[in-house]
């Protein structure tokens, strides 16, 4: 009788990072947006369809979502590559400068793919706590990267879960301190009042940006991210990525989204907006909260199990994140920003919970 092979004991995610999906009427619990893209994008999209030649394989440069992208944010064509998420960006970019055995750095708590990724790809993974309000401690860090020979570091700013934004000068101080390349992962970035590429344009030899079109494009059912760095980062970063792997329809939902970018920043706007309502309505409830870049607030009840306040609310038709299995944020919940009828419920149903 033939075996099966082993299973490797390292596949799962770890334990609490899936959010469970429940019926319910208000889903505040993993950082989508609360709008669906603007009426201009579906109508972009129906046109460039019937173009698109599906029975031919795709572009496999994707020289006009690039070009697209680039124009946005200022930087060259060669400087950008898009693939599926900003998940398989990451593979790709441990592929080309990690690898199996080598370490990688991660600033806990932060987004579990950072570390699960590299450990699937073989990578030694070296976990620096964060400081006790979520910031990056710069010199541990470096010390971490340092000691340990690291071919990667990695910050998340905003960081998820914790929406902390980190100051340039740690971002910097890596770059010039660590012989590291610093993975910069912005899925949240449009969202803070500053981003890396407001540094020196010569910091993206050393610094690779990792961004999606998942939470500020509201496309998250598309799965496209993108990372922006130096033309010779960004050719390596290609090589790890499998031939013709971002679909025509990909590129093209990419294309239509950013013609809408005008109606997108409004968006953006009002979340922030909300961002700052939501923030001011847990201030006069028995909660900690920190401070967020991001499009959601992590909080921790003061007199309740998170657990119990997760379940009333659950109760009460409103769903939000329950962190407490993370390493770093006991009794935590973490809420997304939505809609003001969304924001205001789930003020109103915590209020009720937290008695």
């Amino acid at each position: 009788m033939s075996k099966h092979p082993n299973l490797r004991a390292d596949l799962a995610l770890r334990e609490g990072y899936h959010s469970p999906q429940v019926d319910v009427s208000v889903r505040l619990n993993t950082n989508e947006s609360p709008y669906a893209p603007p009426a201009g994008f579906t109508e972009a999209l129906a046109r460039s369809i019937g173009d698109l030649g599906l029975n031919r394989y795709p572009d496999r440069q994707a020289v006009l979502l690039r070009s697209a992208i680039a124009a946005l944010d200022g930087v060259q064509q060669d400087q950008v590559v898009c693939a599926n998420g900003s998940n398989e960006v990451l593979q790709a970019t441990l592929l080309a400068f990690a690898g199996p055995s080598a370490a990688v750095v991660v600033a806990e708590p932060t987004y579990a793919l950072h570390s699960h990724i590299a450990s699937l790809l073989g990578c030694k993974v070296v976990h620096q706590r964060r400081r006790a309000d979520f910031t990056v401690d710069a010199e541990a860090m470096i010390e971490a990267v340092n000691s340990n020979g690291a071919a990667i570091a990695f910050i998340c700013s905003p960081n998820n879960p914790t929406g902390t934004l980190e100051p340039l000068e740690t971002i910097q101080r890596l770059a010039t301190e660590t012989d590291a390349m610093i993975v910069v992962d912005e899925a949240y970035g449009q969202f803070a009042p500053r981003s890396v590429l407001d540094l020196d344009a010569g910091i993206l030899e050393r610094v690779i940006v990792v961004r999606t079109f998942s939470k500020t494009w509201a496309l998250a059912g598309v799965r496209l991210g993108y990372a922006i760095s130096s033309p010779s980062v960004i050719a390596g970063i290609s090589e790890g990525l499998l031939p013709y792997h971002l679909s025509s329809l990909t590129q093209a939902a990419g294309l239509a989204a950013l013609e809408t970018a005008e109606a997108m920043a409004v968006r953006i706007h009002a979340i922030v907006e909300g961002r700052g309502e939501v923030a001011a309505g847990l201030q006069g409830l028995p909660v900690e909260q920190w401070p967020s870049a991001a499009n959601f607030i992590l909080f921790r009840p003061n007199e309740r199990s998170a657990d119990e306040v997760w379940q009333g609310l659950v109760d009460r038709g409103v769903l939000v994140r329950n962190c407490v299995g993370w390493p770093g944020l006991e009794n935590c919940l973490r809420v997304t920003i939505g809609t003001p009828e969304e924001n205001t419920k789930f003020l109103d149903e915590l209020g009720a919970a937290l008695t």
